[in-house]
C-alpha cells in the first residue's frame, strides 16, 4: 500500500468531503420538491468498490441516509455479481426498503467510477421524492398493512446503461406518481449531482494518483476504527439495558417496544435488539439496514471525535432478529420508519448513558409528524404537500434543550413557511413556540411548536406521527415534556384522531384548518435545581405560564413572580 503523509491525508479528507458537499448543494439547488430543496432530505457519498462500505460522506447530507446507503451499494454490487455487465456510464436506480433502502419515497442512484477499465469506487445519491403512488398522497399511509399500499417499489435496475437512458423506466416512474413533474425534477437533480461528483473525483484522482487516494480511503477507515475502539475502551465493561415505546402502529392501538441490551467488553460493543416487539401490522417497521444506520447516527452523537465512515462500525456487533419490527422483511410496510428510528436512537443513547451518566441527555420530541395535505387546484391540477415539523430537544448536563429544533436523526431543516405557502394552496395561520411544552428540570427541555394551517381548496389530511401517548422522558429527576397533539376543523368544531398520532380518511373544506402541537424535550435534573433567574426569564418570555411554574417549579422559588 502507498505510504501517505499526514498533511496529504488531511488535504485529501477535506477535498473528498468537499466533493460530497458539492453534490449535496447541486441537488438542493436544482430539486423541484421543497423537502429536498429546502429541508435537505437527501445525501451523497463515496463507497468502497467491492464491499460497498462508506468511504466519505459530506457535512450537509442526512447521516441516516449515509449509513443506509452502504447497504444500498451492497445491493447493487450483489446484482452485478449475479448478472455481470457493469460498464462505465451505468447508473442504477431503486427504492427497495428491504435491500438497503429506508422507505419507498427515498430514491437511490448508484454509479460506478472506473479508472483504466477497473472499478475504483461507487458514487451514490439519495433524495426523498414527494409522491410515489400508493393509497395515500405523499406515501405516508398510516393504515398500510403491506408495502403495496405505500407506493411503487423498484429493485436495483439500470436507469442508464453505458450512458444510455432507459426511457421505459422513466415512463414507469411518471405513471406511478400524482406529481410526475416534481419527481422528474428531483431525478435530474440527483443525476446532475452524480455528474458533478464524477467530474470532481476524476480530477482529484488525476491530481494525486489512484494509489494515493486509495491509500487515503484505507487510512480514513483505520483511523475511525482506532478512535471508536478507544472510545469504547474508556467505558466500563458491563451490560446495559434500555427501552422505550411507540404509541401504536396505526392499525392496533397498542404500544410497541424498542428494547436494547448493550454489552461493552474491552474495545468492543454489542447491540442486541432481540427483546423488541414483533413486526407490526402498520407502517412503523424498519429493515436490518435501517437499524444499523440508526445506530450509526446515535453513536456519532455520542462519540463526536470519531470520523464518519465504515471503520467506526468495525468494533460493533449487531443482533437484529427478523422476528422484531427492527429487522422486518417484505412486504411489511415501512413508510413511517422515521418514527421508529427516532425511538431506536433514543434507546441507544439511553443505554450508553447508563454506562457513562455524564453523557445522559433527556429525550427529544421524538417524532417528525409527517403531515400530508392533498387536493386539486381550481384548474384541476393535483397538489400534494408533505412536510415535517420541529419540536424541543432534551435538557442536558450543560444547558436547556433547543426549542423548535429538528430531530437528531439528521441535518435536515424545517421547510420555511414562505416556501410552503408559495408552493401549495395553504396559509399558515399560526407558527409559534408552544408554552409549557418543555419538560421541567434544572435544565429544562426545549419548547415544541404550534402550527395551524388553513387550506385554500378542499383537502385530504394524513398524519403519521408519534409521542401522542408516551411523552419524551426526563432524566436525573427532570420531568417529561408535553404530548403530541393534532386536530382539525369540522362543521361541529375541532376533532382529534382515535389513534392520537396517526390520521387518515379525513377531509377538510377550503377555509378549514388543521392544528399540530408538537412536544418539547424532556427536562434534565430536578426542577428544584433550576436557577431562579432562568425561571423568571422563562415566565417573562411566555415559555412557561404562571400555572405551570407553580406546579413544576414552586418548590424551587416559593413563588412564581
Amino acid at each position: 500500500m502507498t505510504a501517505i503523509d499526514p498533511v496529504t491525508l488531511a488535504v485529501l479528507k477535506g477535498r473528498l468531503e468537499q466533493i460530497a458537499d458539492e453534490m449535496d448543494a447541486t441537488l438542493y439547488r436544482s430539486a423541484f420538491n421543497p423537502i429536498i430543496a429546502e429541508a435537505r432530505d437527501a445525501c451523497h457519498g463515496l463507497y468502497h468498490a467491492t464491499t460497498g462500505d462508506t468511504l466519505v460522506q459530506g457535512t450537509k447530507g442526512l447521516p441516516i441516509f449515509v449509513g443506509a446507503m452502504a447497504f444500498a451499494v451492497k445491493a447493487v454490487i450483489a446484482k452485478v455479481e449475479r448478472e455481470g455487465g457493469l460498464e462505465p456510464g451505468d447508473t442504477f436506480l431503486f427504492n427497495d426498503p428491504y435491500s438497503g433502502g429506508t422507505h419507498l419515497n427515498d430514491f437511490r442512484l448508484v454509479r460506478p467510477v472506473f479508472r483504466d477499465g477497473h472499478l475504483f469506487c461507487w458514487l451514490a445519491s439519495v433524495g426523498h421524492w414527494l409522491d410515489i403512488g400508493g393509497n395515500v398522497p405523499g406515501g405516508y399511509n398510516p393504515k398500510a398493512t403491506e408495502s403495496f399500499q405505500e407506493g411503487v417499489r423498484f429493485p436495483p435496475v439500470k436507469l442508464f446503461s453505458a450512458g444510455r437512458l432507459s426511457q421505459d423506466i422513466v415512463d414507469i416512474l411518471a405513471a406511478n406518481t400524482r406529481v410526475p413533474t416534481s419527481n422528474w425534477g428531483d431525478l435530474n437533480g440527483q443525476l446532475n449531482a452524480l455528474d458533478l461528483g464524477e467530474r470532481r473525483f476524476t480530477a482529484l484522482l488525476d491530481e494525486y494518483g489512484d494509489a494515493t487516494v486509495d491509500a487515503a480511503f484505507a487510512a480514513f477507515s483505520d483511523r475511525a476504527e482506532a478512535l471508536m475502539r478507544a472510545a469504547i475502551r474508556a467505558l466500563p465493561d458491563g451490560r446495559y439495558g434500555f427501552e422505550d415505546v411507540l404509541d401504536n402502529d396505526g392499525i392496533t392501538d397498542e404500544p410497541l417496544t424498542i428494547a436494547l441490551d448493550l454489552t461493552i467488553e474491552g474495545d468492543r460493543m454489542a447491540l442486541d435488539f432481540s427483546r423488541s416487539s414483533a413486526p407490526a401490522q402498520g407502517p412503523i417497521n424498519i429493515s436490518h439496514a435501517t437499524t444499523v444506520a440508526a445506530c450509526y447516527v446515535a453513536l456519532k452523537h455520542v462519540f463526536t471525535e470519531v470520523p464518519a465512515n465504515a471503520g467506526c462500525l468495525r468494533p460493533i456487533a449487531f443482533t437484529v432478529p427478523e422476528t422484531t419490527l427492527l429487522g422486518a422483511g417484505a412486504p411489511k410496510p415501512m413508510a413511517g420508519y422515521t418514527e421508529t428510528i427516532l425511538r431506536l436512537i433514543g434507546v441507544v443513547l439511553g443505554a450508553l448513558a447508563q454506562a457513562d451518566p455524564a453523557r445522559a441527555t433527556a429525550a427529544p420530541f421524538g417524532t417528525i409528524n409527517a403531515l400530508s395535505l392533498a387536493g386539486h387546484r381550481p384548474d384541476g391540477s393535483r397538489w400534494v404537500m408533505f412536510s415535517f415539523f420541529g419540536g424541543g430537544l432534551g435538557g442536558n448536563p450543560d444547558t436547556d434543550g433547543l426549542s423548535h429544533a429538528n430531530n437528531p436523526i439528521s441535518t435536515a431543516t424545517i421547510p420555511p413557511v414562505e416556501i410552503l405557502e408559495a408552493a401549495y394552496p395553504v396559509v399558515f395561520t399560526q407558527w409559534a413556540l408552544r408554552p409549557d411544552s418543555a419538560g421541567a428540570g434544572a435544565h429544562r427541555g426545549g419548547l415544541g411548536a404550534v402550527y395551524e394551517i388553513e387550506t385554500l381548496t378542499d383537502a385530504d389530511v394524513f398524519l403519521l406521527g408519534e409521542r401522542g401517548k408516551v411523552a419524551p422522558f426526563g432524566v436525573e429527576g427532570g420531568k417529561p415534556a408535553a404530548l403530541n397533539r393534532f386536530a382539525w376543523q369540522t362543521q361541529d368544531g375541532w376533532a382529534s384522531p382515535p389513534m392520537v398520532s396517526k390520521v387518515t380518511d379525513v377531509r377538510i373544506r377550503a377555509g378549514e384548518r388543521v392544528r399540530l402541537e408538537t412536544p418539547g424535550g424532556g427536562g434534565y435534573g430536578h426542577p428544584a435545581g433550576r436557577d431562579p433567574d432562568a425561571l423568571s426569564r422563562d415566565l417573562r418570555l411566555g415559555y412557561v405560564t404562571p400555572e405551570a411554574a407553580a406546579r413544576d417549579y414552586a418548590p424551587t422559588t416559593g413563588e412564581t413572580r
